[in-house]
């Protein structure tokens, strides 16, 4: 996954604002990802599968489905601003905006700028 417009040195702190959810693009979920967020909402597997899952574009895999009645793009587990799998939410979801982003990312993101242990 790419990046953008980073700055050297700089990592950047999630304030749970929520709007990256919102960003059209699939959120690929591994095989053990899949089962922490069934056993962390209380699921079966299969039923996890056939409820939030679709398969990705490129067909080498699963993503988690957009609210079917909720804004589009809008993440199913998306609530407010909150997130309902924060402990267990995907890596792909972990690493925003430092591991990967999305051109004009900053304008939408409420992420704070930190270098080292100080803000910059």
């Amino acid at each position: 996954m790419a990046t953008y417009d980073m700055e050297e040195g700089v990592r950047y702190a999630c304030q749970r604002c929520g709007n990256c959810c919102r960003w059209h693009g699939e959120v690929p979920v591994t095989d053990s990802e899949i089962a922490k967020i069934a056993d962390f909402l209380g699921m079966e597997l299969y039923e996890f599968i056939a409820e939030y899952t679709e398969l990705r574009i490129n067909r080498a895999g699963l993503t988690l489905i957009d609210k079917p009645d909720g804004p589009e793009h809008e993440c199913i587990f998306l609530d407010g601003i909150d997130c309902r799998i924060q402990e267990v939410k995907p890596g792909q979801c972990a690493g925003f905006p430092n591991e990967w982003n999305f051109p004009g990312w900053k304008e939408k993101c409420e992420a704070k700028p930190v270098r080292g242990n100080g803000i910059a």
